[in-house]
């Protein structure tokens, strides 16, 4: 009976080491191998592959907001009195001064031009017909010719004075001219973007804006003029914007938050966790097969909220890792 009993024992103990040894030949995880200087990672099971997650890159369309801050720079309301229908409300004095300036300058070129220059040469005429004939003197011919040249000399002047004011205006975002024909119940807003992004941003594009002043209500723009000079400090440029104002909420000096719709292209991207960064290169990792990475070097664009354009070093349909990226990148480089 002891010898059945021992013998059991014994039994038990063999079949135990035996079933540990499986067990553990079972649960034994191969390290991945390294090779070609980190660019290879191969994984020896396919359970040690499955931690890693994975996703197609494709190119898409891509778009961003791009937002600027503004401000109302003028508005239009109707003329109680005088000539013209319209009046414009400058948010500056002095730019309000130019234009009425302008105005003025106007009336006075009109004045000179249809009227006192025609009267000098009318006057101008008559002299030398009288001269011809023996009626008139030299210095009546001098002083005729001295008023009209007086009368020129104004004309000049009117138009500098124009000139003047005109540039004022217009480095500060206004057309006089288009100010002329506006019509009341418009809102104008100066804003600025940065240079690199002009090429993005066309006349008559639309944009949203908000005021604080009416922080429920949103407002759409249209994309008046481009300024022709770039600011030598700030690298912006200015925008003029167009927003009707029919009910006459806006004001002028309000401010303005602005965002404009970027088209940015056909490009493939990638979530921003899938690139890593050593050295000043880029790099994602390429599945190559159901148990291989490829470190891949790629070229970088602009990142668009969550996303990056990669401008070189991808294809459609590329698969790469998305999750256990850092885990990659130590086995890659060693850290």
């Amino acid at each position: 009976m002891k010898l059945f009993i021992y013998f059991s024992i014994l039994l038990g103990l063999i079949f135990s080491c035996t079933s540990h040894k499986e067990k553990n030949k079972v649960i034994e995880n191969k390290p991945p191998e390294v090779s070609t200087d980190g660019i290879t990672i191969e994984f020896k099971t396919d359970d040690s592959f499955k931690f890693f997650k994975t996703n197609k890159v494709n190119s898409d369309d891509i778009s961003k907001e791009l937002h600027a801050l503004g401000r109302v720079g003028a508005i239009t309301v109707p003329a109680t009195q005088g000539n013209r229908p319209v009046l414009v409300l400058f948010e500056s004095p002095e730019l309000t001064s130019s234009y009425i300036d302008i105005a003025h300058h106007q009336i006075n070129i009109s004045q000179i031009q249809n009227i006192n220059i025609k009267q000098r040469e009318i006057e101008l005429e008559r002299v030398k017909d009288l001269l011809t004939h023996g009626a008139g003197t030299g210095k009546d011919l001098l002083e005729a010719q001295m008023s009209l040249s007086v009368e020129k000399t104004n004309l000049a002047n009117e138009k500098a004075s124009i000139v003047e004011h005109e540039v004022k205006l217009k480095s500060n975002g206004f057309n006089p001219d288009q100010l002329n024909f506006t019509s009341a119940g418009m809102a104008y807003i100066i804003c600025h973007i940065p240079e690199n992004q002009i090429t993005k941003i066309q006349k008559g594009a639309e944009c949203k804006l908000e005021f604080a002043s009416f922080p429920n209500e949103k407002f759409g723009g249209k994309i008046e003029d481009i300024a022709d000079v770039v600011d030598n400090t700030t690298r912006m440029i200015r925008l003029r914007i167009i927003v009707t104002n029919a009910l006459f909420k806006l004001k002028a000096g309000m401010f303005a938050s602005v965002s404009f719709e970027l088209n940015e292209g056909d490009f493939i991207n990638i979530n921003k966790n899938s690139l890593i960064t050593v050295q000043g290169k880029d790099y994602v990792f390429l599945k190559k097969n159901k148990q291989t990475f490829i470190r891949k070097e790629v070229q970088i664009g602009q990142q668009i909220g969550d996303r990056i354009l990669i401008m070189k070093g991808l294809s459609n349909d590329d698969e790469i890792a998305i999750e256990g990226v850092l885990q990659l990148k130590g086995l890659s480089f060693g850290y």
